[in-house]
């Protein structure tokens, strides 16, 4: 919409711009004396409007962009690859208001918002407790946590902070509606007997899987926050990045309510780290990658001021993701001693019944370990050996201790259990 005595200014810069336009005139309001139609590629859009700003458009008129399925142009096409050339970050990404738009879209209302993720986290504890990943992977589809996300990183970025408050808040209220939500459904279950008596969640591999997580979460969390911001910028369709950022937050949620309903605390404490650090390093990755691509708010005086919050809100999620990492690095590390661990202790094993006269054989070799403080300490060694009838290996614990002793440097206690095997039959 131009107003009165914009007109000259406005088809002056279209004519600088070589865009092709229609002017028509406008007469259902006397503020504005026409209307300007005119196509342009993704590139092209927030360098014409800065240029439309400068001839007096602004955001006291209307400015209306919508996507253009086909351009039948020369000179459109012409204008395009101008664009591409000049585009420091290639000709897909969208305009700075653009984005803002698309995050507000994807913010939905907060009783939608609620609804929908107490329902996600509804179904991801059921697919946890039935040990179903099918069931998992359904209620990440339906989770909204996406726009959140991504309204947080985009409104540092613009200078929005009614954006950025608004994003960091409904984030907030997503995880501890999810928890409580988990939490809430899997205590019903167990009260009302509708699990299994005695149920160990922990022997679930949906669940064991959130029990002690390892650097390569911090994978998943960026790589999702990439994905996220890139499919925004680039006017990509976000709903199947948003299950891979439901992928992050949704089952670690309700993995948390499990562990409190059924009172495991190290669930609790393990889970809980997988949703802290990847909230915090979506939110990391959509931050450099906004900023990398060149967006800013719109006035130029106000850029310090963004620099200054993204630079303040990157060092706080750098350092926040770099104490939980701690535990993640501790757990990685303690996974790749136990691995090592279990390994010299089969060899010995495996090594000491060769040496038997007997043909007893390894069975099952089933190693427990103790400790607050990664690495743990062995503790225990239970061995099965398969034995033919009639045979006997006497003091077999105590040599297996020994070679155990000398291959670990632990000092375990080793239990053997024979079981008779009868090759003939």
């Amino acid at each position: 919409m131009i107003p009165a005595g914009k007109r000259a200014a406005v088809v002056r810069a279209l004519d600088e711009e070589e865009v092709d336009y229609v002017i028509t005139d406008e007469t259902s309001n006397r503020e504005y004396t026409a209307v300007a139609t005119f196509p342009i590629p993704k590139a092209a859009v927030e360098p014409v409007l800065e240029r439309l700003r400068e001839a007096g458009i602004d955001e006291r008129t209307y400015t209306v962009i919508v996507a253009a399925e086909t351009v039948i142009s020369r000179r459109f096409d012409a204008l395009e690859e101008e664009y591409a050339e000049e585009s420091e970050h290639g000709g897909d990404r969208i305009s700075r208001e653009e984005l803002q738009a698309k995050a507000d879209d994807l913010a939905s209302g907060l009783r939608t918002y609620v609804l929908m993720t107490v329902i996600s986290a509804v179904i991801a504890t059921a697919g946890l407790l039935l040990d179903s990943p099918a069931t998992v992977v359904g209620s990440m589809v339906i989770a909204p946590l996406i726009g959140p996300a991504m309204s947080a990183a985009i409104g540092t970025v613009v200078d929005d902070e009614g954006m950025f408050r608004r994003g960091v808040r409904m984030q907030v209220i997503g995880v501890a509606v999810a928890v409580t939500a988990a939490t809430l459904f899997a205590f019903a279950l167990r009260t009302l007997g509708l699990v299994p008596p005695g149920l160990d969640p922990l022997e679930l591999a949906e669940v064991a899987e959130r029990l002690a997580p390892n650097v390569l979460v911090l994978a998943v969390a960026i790589g999702a926050g990439v994905a996220g911001i890139v499919s925004l910028m680039t006017g990509v369709s976000a709903t199947l990045v948003g299950v891979m950022i439901a992928v992050a937050l949704i089952p670690p949620a309700a993995a948390v309510g499990i562990g409190i309903a059924f009172g495991i605390p190290r669930l609790v404490i393990g889970a809980g780290v997988i949703v802290a650090v990847n909230v915090l390093s979506i939110n990391l990755a959509a931050l450099v990658v906004l900023w990398y691509e060149g967006y800013r708010p719109q006035r130029w005086f106000r850029e310090d001021d963004a620099r200054a919050a993204v630079t303040k809100r990157v060092v706080v999620l750098v350092v926040a993701i770099a104490v939980l990492s701690v535990f993640l690095g501790g757990v990685t590390y303690d996974s790749y001693v136990a691995s090592n661990t279990e390994s010299d202790i089969r060899t010995a094993v495996g090594d000491e019944l060769a040496a038997l006269d007997t043909e007893a054989n390894l069975l099952e070799l089933r190693v427990e370990r103790a400790g607050t403080v990664p690495p743990l300490e062995t503790e225990r060694v239970v061995v099965t050996v398969g034995t033919p009838p009639g045979a006997t290996v006497e003091g077999l614990a105590a040599t297996l201790e020994g070679r155990i002793e000398v291959a670990t440097g632990d000092a375990p206690r080793v239990e053997v259990r024979f079981v008779i095997v009868d090759r003939a039959g």
